[in-house]
């Protein structure tokens, strides 16, 4: 039996700390194994294992930057390229 696919999103501006909050939660969700997204309107629960797929991207022009996070996995998926990836606030 094919499951029904569940979508969550959410945008909202907030400050640096809360985004810095966000995340936290998120990192410890992943290091549990279970992160639960929630807002007014819906609510999905997700259940990370195995190895996952990263992906961060960015963009910068005259007036507007943007950092893009991706994490992704999949039951029986193969292995990916590993690549060195360095984040920092010096290079």
């Amino acid at each position: 039996m094919k499951q029904i696919k569940k979508k969550f999103s959410h945008d909202s501006l907030r400050d640096a700390n809360s985004i810095k909050a966000i995340l936290k939660a998120i990192t410890t969700g992943l290091g549990k194994g279970k992160i639960v997204l929630s807002d007014d309107q819906d609510e999905i629960i997700l259940k990370p294992e195995g190895l996952l797929n990263l992906k961060v991207s960015a963009s910068e022009d005259e007036d507007r930057s943007s950092l893009t996070l991706r994490v992704s996995w999949h039951a029986d998926r193969d292995v990916p390229k590993n690549r060195k990836l360095v984040v920092g606030e010096n290079k």
